[in-house]
């Protein structure tokens, strides 16, 4: 079974469904038959790659938050995160990603994708790293276990694994996916949003008996409507 997570890395849902996926996944019986793969989203396609933006103001004249409401969504965000264990300052950057989501590629390729997004993740929201300066993603890349210099030749190369980047984001739309995190099931089931853990459990377990009836020849074809049976928080 090939579960497929479409994220970004600055996105505090992601930081959190993947937490609450992987408690999910460890109570799924089948969870040794289940490979896992991260794929690229952007939530700012396009935006700039900034080493010290903080966040507030950038997300002020996104949605158009007051003080007020700002801090109330960052409460929220911030009590999930506690809930699962993860740590989350409010004084973190903000930075377009397409360079982090080509530096992940490289990553999966040196196997060890899952190392660097989790690092990435913990530098943003743990520790209000700024994710967008060149020394800080080298630091952070090179302790996921990725050469420094090659880091820096892709960081350089604007053109290195950029298809690769857009083809997973194409993909995404595609599938319908109109936000992260967005979970993919053996292209069967799609969840959406940092759901709770026994979410992510059920369906795993459906996308199980789906597996059965289809060997039995009694399953559906392909990712239907109806599977998509959960919405982002």
């Amino acid at each position: 079974m090939r579960v497929e997570i479409w994220s970004d890395v600055i996105c505090p849902w992601c930081y959190i469904g993947k937490a609450r996926f992987e408690k999910g996944l460890a109570a799924f019986a089948g969870r040794d038959e289940v490979e896992v793969v991260h794929r690229s989203y952007e939530l700012s396609a396009g935006a700039a790659r900034d080493a010290g933006l903080p966040l507030g103001p950038e997300l002020k004249a996104k949605y158009g938050w007051d003080d007020a409401q700002l801090k109330a969504m960052e409460e929220r965000v911030g009590a999930a995160a506690a809930s699962e264990g993860l740590g989350m300052r409010h004084d973190r950057f903000v930075t377009g990603t397409f360079d982090l989501h080509r530096l992940l590629h490289l990553a999966k390729e040196r196997g060890v994708q899952e190392r660097l997004l989790d690092a990435l993740y913990t530098a943003n929201f743990a520790e209000a790293r700024p994710i967008g300066d060149d020394d800080t993603i080298v630091d952070i890349a090179t302790g996921a276990g990725l050469d420094a210099d090659e880091v820096r030749k892709v960081l350089a190369d604007e053109d290195a694994y950029a298809d690769a980047v857009r083809a997973d984001e194409k993909e995404a739309a595609e599938l319908g996916a109109n936000g992260v995190p967005f979970f993919v099931i053996d292209r069967r089931f799609a969840v959406s949003g940092g759901q709770p853990a026994d979410v992510f459990t059920q369906a795993l377990e459906q996308a199980a008996i789906r597996r059965l009836q289809d060997v039995a020849g009694t399953g559906g074809q392909g990712l239907c409507a109806d599977d998509h049976a959960y919405d982002a928080p």
